[in-house]
């Protein structure tokens, strides 16, 4: 009868191979098969490899569970693939050395009964393991073996029994306790394990002993701190139970690390061919060393390789450098018991003297360092006077150095250099390669930076943003501080531009301080250099890279760190690297504003100086040129006087936006007043600008234009004379609402060379309104639909009794609002009333 089940499906890839051995092992394990897991991984491994790889389909792994065994099945989606026929006489099925057939020979030769079952879309590979007889109440059993392969025990085996409470405090202490670890029960009572627990493991990475204790069940290595101080390193099994009143406690058996078979779950031990037991395999020396599991990141496994060292000589501090790639310096990566002031990632150099205890390529033993003071830099006034320390070597290449130190003189021999250095060696390897891991981590990392910041850089022209957020991706993430330094021209001296601090309340101080250092000097050589004056003025250290752009340095970058930190060899160069893509960028920002200034400069001169006060007259101008950057464009506009009493004005549009078009805008507007300033009339003007534009030849481009005289008059209203040449008419808005158009439309100029244009005449009285715009206002769009000349004069209706001014802020609002996208092109609004005179004018 089946008892249980369990399936799961394994994409068509090599590696789910070892995924369905997995599942197979898991799950026969929590089902209690210990006995059968070896042969049902061997057999379920050959079959999903045949699927997954031979077949190349999707394999799906059955387990299913009976009272007296296990039935795996393994389906592929292949079932024209058939049964390996051999001829008569040929073993059946599979030959060993050949790939083909080599998992029904597996299943034959291990399995109780297989068998293969076909269906039009699957094929199924099955197998069953009967479980082995054994005793009535055996749950796991190991065979027999010699007595020599025992393991060894102290004639009086002491199991320490320590049960801890819900507060992870020592609630039970036995008599074995009291005498492996010399406390007595009553000093230990209410005790936190972790003040006696020496626990493998450093912070944020790995489990402590809190996430230990929480666990159900937990087996493993740490050590217990005993009377006389010293750790002494145990094998525990912890069992989390719960009393009758639900409160749970955690049970914890302990003995000697030497003894840890006692506790162990016990392994499957390897048959020969012959069907005797095989020497067990040794304990691996780096896992005895370190502890099990290994941290699995370096600075972890930095930090337990020093806390071991420590402890293994009894010491008072020991401490880990690692080697540079160019092996001529190291620097320090981890230590325990030294202060804080020895500085992560500081530098010693590998060779500090000519004698070979002056060198970290060999072992050195220091009875006393007070009489070679500076033999161990990293140990000065740390009070420490005996030293023990051993290089760590890779395939003979110095990759490191581990040392251990305590505060008496004299307590290291040559001996304890020996242990050292073979815990060395067994480590060194393993620590290279972490450290390459991580290499490779932060060069993905420093990429992925670099992408990022040229894309933020790339994303802006302005120069105050670049600055920021040249210092804004420095900090924190490459340094404590930054301050970034412009340099307008060869012949002037850096300039403090912008300065941020990790800590934003620092900001101030920070730029106080520096504005009292001279700036540092520029060089064009690319890299980081220290910067010693701003290092003793603000403290740490500090380090300056050059911004060079196009061959020149436009500025400097500095970055900081506080005293008790240094910059690793990575952070530098990545900083080197981010400073070359921040000089471009902050180059091109100052290029783009030069440009920018010219262009404006440029651009308004084109524009009319003002507009001239003309008495018993309201004048308003509102002027837009589309495009980002633009002041001037194809359409403009102007008021000037031509001679005491007239005045004219003009409102046109030039074919095109920019800055060709600008450059037309500038001849018309010119010559407009130049041509009515020598008395000539509004068409005869207007025939000139004609033939200019069509001089310009092949940079001429076509406009219209609506040109006018205005002559006011001294009992108010106003004479105004106006020409039409193919521009939007202008509107006249009288004070009862009523809205015409002022004038009849004309040919536009720049086309033909022969025009016959006419003046018209009109009056505005008081209170009369003339609106004068481009067809920028009427030809605004939105979807389909469009403001045109009739829209236009139904937003003038409703500006009866309105100023000048008001009138056009209404027709730009209006048209602002007629549709949600900006405007693409420029836009023009000239207005002129005649106020009503006051009594008493």
């Amino acid at each position: 009868m089946i008892t249980a089940r369990a399936a799961a499906s394994f994409d068509p890839q090599g590696r789910s191979v070892a995924a369905a051995r997995a599942f197979v092992r898991d799950t026969l394990q929590g089902w209690g098969f210990a006995d059968i897991v070896d042969d049902a991984v061997v057999l379920t491994s050959e079959l999903v490899t045949n699927a997954v790889v031979h077949a190349g389909t999707r394999a799906e792994v059955l387990c299913l569970r009976s009272g007296d065994g296990v039935r795996v099945e393994v389906a592929d989606r292949y079932p024209e693939r058939e049964l390996p026929l051999q001829p008569p006489g040929r073993r059946p099925y599979a030959d060993p050395d050949r790939e083909s057939g080599r998992g029904l020979m597996l299943c034959a030769a291990l399995a109780t009964r297989w068998g293969v079952e076909y269906t039009t879309t699957h094929k199924h590979v099955w197998f069953r393991l009967d479980l082995p007889d054994r005793p009535v109440g055996t749950r796991s059993a190991g065979p027999v073996v010699p007595d020599q392969l025992l393991p060894l025990a102290d004639s009086r085996v002491r199991v320490a029994v320590v049960q801890i409470d819900s507060a992870d405090a020592v609630s039970a202490w036995n008599e074995d306790a009291e005498h492996i670890f010399g406390h007595p029960a009553e000093k230990t009572l209410g005790r936190p394990l972790a003040e006696l627990a020496a626990w493998p493991q450093t912070p944020g990475t790995g489990t402590g002993v809190a996430e230990a204790l929480r666990l159900s069940r937990w087996e493993g290595s740490y050590g217990i701190r005993g009377a006389d101080g010293r750790v002494i390193p145990v094998y525990a099994s912890h069992l989390r139970v719960r009393d009758a009143h639900g409160e749970p406690s955690i049970v914890c058996l302990l003995v000697h690390d030497d003894e840890r078979a006692l506790l162990q779950t016990p392994a499957r031990v390897p048959v020969s061919d012959g069907g005797q037991p095989t020497e067990p395999r040794p304990a691996d020396p780096f896992e005895l060393f370190i502890g099990s599991p290994a941290p699995d990141d370096l600075e972890g496994l930095l930090q337990r390789t020093v806390e071991r060292a420590r402890d293994m000589l009894d010491a008072d501090a020991a401490f880990l450098l690692l080697a540079t790639d160019d092996e001529t310096e190291l620097e320090v990566r981890a230590t325990t018991g030294l202060p804080s002031t020895r500085q992560r990632f500081a530098r010693v150099p590998v060779e500090a003297g000519a004698s070979r205890y002056g060198s970290a390529r060999m072992p050195a033993v220091h009875d006393d360092l007070a009489a070679v003071p500076g033999a161990v830099p990293l140990l000065e006034s740390t009070g420490m006077r005996s030293v023990v320390t051993v290089p760590l070597k890779v395939e003979g290449r110095l990759t490191g150095s581990l040392g251990v130190a305590a505060e008496s003189p004299g307590r290291y021999t040559n001996e304890e250099a020996l242990r050292l250095q073979f815990a060395a060696d067994r480590l060194a390897l393993a620590v290279e390669s972490a450290r390459l891991g991580e290499l490779e981590r932060l060069r993905r990392g420093s990429l992925s930076f670099l992408v990022e910041a040229s894309d933020l850089l790339a994303g802006t022209l302005d120069r105050d943003q670049t600055l920021a957020l040249m210092a804004q991706m420095t900090v924190p993430t490459l340094a404590t501080w930054c301050a970034v330094y412009t340099i307008a021209d060869q012949a002037s001296d850096p300039f403090l531009a912008y300065v941020l601090h990790e800590d934003e309340e620092r900001i101030d101080d920070l730029k106080a301080l520096l504005s009292r250092v001279s700036p540092p000097e520029p060089v064009r050589e690319a890299g980081a250099r220290p910067w010693p004056e701003a290092a003793v003025a603000v403290g740490g250290e500090t380090v300056v890279l050059p911004l060079l752009a196009r061959n020149r340095v436009i500025g400097l970058l500095t970055l900081g760190k506080p005293s008790e930190e240094h910059f690793r060899q990575e952070i530098l160069e990545l900083a080197d690297d981010l400073s070359r893509r921040a000089a471009l960028a902050l180059d091109n920002a100052r290029l783009y504003s030069e440009r920018t200034a010219i262009s404006r400069s440029l651009q308004r001169s084109l524009l009319p100086p003002g507009s001239p006060a003309i008495p018993g007259m309201e004048v308003e101008v509102i002027y837009r040129a589309a495009g980002e950057g633009n002041e001037v464009g194809g359409d403009f506009y102007d008021v000037f006087p031509i001679r005491d009493g007239v005045y004219g004005f003009a409102i046109g549009d030039v074919c095109g936006t920019g800055p060709e078009a600008a450059a037309v805008t500038g001849l018309a507007r010119h010559a407009l007043r130049l041509l009515a300033r020598e008395g000539l009339g509004g068409p005869a003007v207007l025939e000139r600008l004609n033939a200019a534009i069509l001089d310009e030849g092949a940079r001429s481009r076509f406009l219209t234009l609506l040109y006018g005289e205005l002559h006011p008059r001294p009992d108010g209203g106003a004479l105004m004379k106006v020409v039409c040449a193919g521009h939007p008419l202008p509107l006249r808005l009288r004070p009862d609402g009523e809205v015409t158009a002022a004038a009849d439309p004309q040919p536009l100029l720049g086309v033909i060379e022969d025009l016959d244009l006419y003046e018209q005449t009109l009056t505005l009285d008081p209170g009369d309104v003339l609106l004068c715009v481009t067809d920028g206002v009427t030809e605004r769009r939105e979807g389909a639909r469009m403001l045109g000349d009739d829209g236009l004069a139904d937003v003038l209706t409703t500006c009866t009794g309105l100023t000048a001014g008001a009138v056009a802020s209404r027709i730009l609002r209006a048209v602002e609002r007629f549709a949600a996208e900006p405007a693409s092109d420029d836009m023009a609004i000239l207005a002129f009333r005649v106020p009503h005179q006051r009594e008493g004018d």
